[in-house]
């Protein structure tokens, strides 16, 4: 099992000669820097964009501008394809993705803590999680990094 953790999930990818990618909104970084943390993780991760301005998730990542317009920067489907961009544009083998409101006002008719994590891999099937998190802005951005790493974890022991 999958330790869900960014030590746990670069061991994983590394014993499979797997890679790694980032696409992050919400977190800001937050989630290449834990990665990097690893003593070791250069041999698995490849880079992380940061698309923080909506425009950015087209032009940077490639995300369907019509998809961005029709639902806005914090859906499901445009963590998905958050998660591809990364994947795509990094040219790695897995791509992960977060985006959602940290807060504390809302964004539109979406509330605070409103948050999508994705993970697209070498099946071409992103896998997403919705998730409606209490707590701070520094709270809720650093339990999408432990959320969107779980989420991985859970992929890779499926593919196993």
């Amino acid at each position: 099992m999958t330790e869900p953790t960014a030590a746990g999930v670069l061991a994983a990818l590394r014993a499979r000669g797997a890679t790694l990618a980032t696409a992050e909104s919400l977190t800001g970084g937050m989630l290449a820097a834990r990665l990097v943390d690893v003593p070791g993780a250069s041999a698995v991760f490849r880079g992380g964009l940061v698309p923080y301005a909506t425009d950015l998730k087209a032009t940077l990542v490639g995300v369907d501008g019509a998809l961005l317009d029709r639902l806005g920067p914090v859906a499901g489907e445009v963590a998905a394809a958050l998660a591809e961009g990364a994947r795509r544009r990094c040219g790695a083998d897995w791509g992960l993705a977060t985006t959602g409101v940290a807060g504390p006002d809302s964004q539109g008719e979406v509330p605070a803590g409103t948050v999508y994590v994705g993970v697209a891999g070498p099946d071409g099937a992103p896998t997403v999680r919705k998730l409606s998190l209490d707590g701070d802005r520094p709270t809720i951005r650093a339990a999408t990094v432990e959320s969107v790493l779980a989420l991985l974890a859970e992929r890779l022991d499926a593919t196993r």
